[in-house]
């Protein structure tokens, strides 16, 4: 089957919307506070405090959702090369396995020893993939059926564990300072370093050395959002094995897109689940899910389908080394504006002012990491697991 150019696009999207992070946009926009331009874009540059949904907070499930639709073509590929299942098998573990500890790495540059955490994108990824590569053997309902599954045990190891009072000492538990955006009532069992989650890790991450006792993320991630990521990733292989095997798939896409959006609405405001990313509550797979599905639909219409390419090429060159990309941008972000400052001194990053210094920096960063990438592309290199 030729290759779908609308899933290397979204992945070079979703790649480039990472790199931006370089430009520091949302403390940009703090200097314009009278600005609903920059209100706006310093609000999509950053995730939400707790509820609700940005730009930025659809990078983590857009890459697990594609994920789950590249591993049907993966799979696919491997097995017309004639490999067999136990080949299939091992190859999906050291993935898994590799995912795993790139994102262990990722979480602890810059520190003084290794940062044993799991809720790190990659590392999220490599925890649920092997269950995922199974099902990529399965059907349609039993694909549907785990991820039911899945989401209800997520929710009630919430549901189940105790609603538990405020910490007397909030910034002792990584709370951010003056945070009021708690839950009362039902969705209380969702809130900040006060959940199932939390409990879970403060168990789980104090096995591993550490320099001082883990007590909370300051973000509120937690390992067990697994439990939530690995539907976002099913709903990628659904998406994937209707872009593979039918012939019209926009019709599949948008429906399931626009379903999963509704229920997720539904869960929200019906006092079921709220949509919190930090903890990929239930109702966020589902809303996230949704969301990447008519992205998806929207960009295969345009891409594949009408062929309107032109503008694709410089997301295309990403997304088809979107590993090294990733990579290079958590792993060369201050190496590169040491550099960039060293040897063009800062008064030029100034050019437009002050409060700007951060983007051209960050600009020049990403247009660096990008010639790279590119050059890679152009010969043909690809970093893969």
């Amino acid at each position: 089957m030729q290759r779908l150019s609308s899933l290397d696009v979204y992945r070079g999207i979703v790649m480039f919307l990472v790199g931006m992070r370089l430009m520091e946009l949302d403390e940009v926009a703090l200097s314009f506070p009278d600005s609903a331009i920059w209100r706006f874009i310093g609000f999509h540059s950053s995730h939400v405090a707790w509820v609700g949904c940005s730009l930025n907070d659809l990078i983590h499930p857009s890459f697990a959702f594609l994920t789950g639709a590249a591993l049907v073509f993966s799979v696919s590929s491997r097995v017309n090369k004639g490999q067999s299942k136990r080949s299939l098998t091992l190859h999906a573990l050291w993935r898994a396995v590799a995912l795993i500890f790139i994102g262990i790495y990722i979480r602890s540059l810059d520190r003084d020893m290794t940062n044993w955490t799991f809720d790190e994108t990659l590392t999220q990824t490599g925890l649920g993939y092997m269950l995922v590569f199974a099902l990529a053997f399965c059907g349609t309902k039993t694909r549907v059926l785990t991820c039911v599954a899945l989401l209800v045990v997520h929710w009630l190891i919430f549901v189940l564990y105790p609603i538990l009072p405020p910490h007397a000492d909030p910034s002792a538990f990584n709370v951010p300072e003056d945070w009021n955006l708690d839950f009362t009532g039902f969705f209380a069992h969702w809130n900040h370093n006060r959940n199932a989650g939390w409990a879970f890790d403060l168990w789980l991450l104090n096995h591993f050395p550490r320099l001082s006792p883990y007590v909370g993320y300051f973000g509120g991630y937690t390992t067990i959002n697994v439990l939530s990521t690995i539907p976002t990733m099913i709903l990628g292989l659904m998406a994937g094995t209707w872009l593979k095997q039918i012939a019209q798939p926009t019709k599949h896409l948008f429906i399931a897109g626009a379903a999963s959006v509704a229920v997720s609405f539904a869960m929200h405001f019906g006092g079921i689940c709220p949509i919190v990313k930090h903890l990929w509550t239930p109702s966020w797979a589902l809303f996230s899910g949704g969301c990447s599905f008519l992205i998806l639909t929207a960009l295969y219409y345009i891409v594949d389908v009408r062929q309107c390419r032109r503008w694709t090429f410089p997301f295309v060159a990403v997304g088809m080394n979107s590993l090294a990309f990733y990579l290079m941008r958590h792993a060369l972000e201050y190496p590169l504006a040491d550099f960039l400052k060293r040897h063009f001194g800062i008064g030029f990053f100034r050019i437009l002012g002050d409060p700007f210094e951060p983007a051209l920096i960050g600009a020049c960063s990403l247009l660096i990491i990008w010639l790279v990438v590119f050059w890679m592309y152009r010969r043909k290199i690809f970093l893969r697991l």
